[in-house]
């Protein structure tokens, strides 16, 4: 499991999927996260705009990375 360090109190899914390096784009994180195919808490998440906190955890092509304030 790897971790991303917040700089700010939240981080919305898309630009935590390309800060981490899970995709290379904004573009493409849109298209990953509107197919269904992140999860974020064991949930699918559809929202490219959701805010992660301290805690949260991503899934994304059994790579899974934990939202660390």
């Amino acid at each position: 499991m790897e971790e991303l360090i917040l700089r700010e109190d939240y981080i919305k899914l898309g630009q935590a999927l390309k800060a981490t390096g899970l995709v290379d784009s904004g573009v493409t994180a849109k298209h990953i996260i509107v197919d269904g195919l992140v999860k974020v808490n064991e949930k699918v998440e559809y929202q490219r705009g959701k805010k992660l906190y301290d805690g949260d955890i991503i899934e994304y092509e059994s790579k899974i990375i934990k939202i660390k304030k």
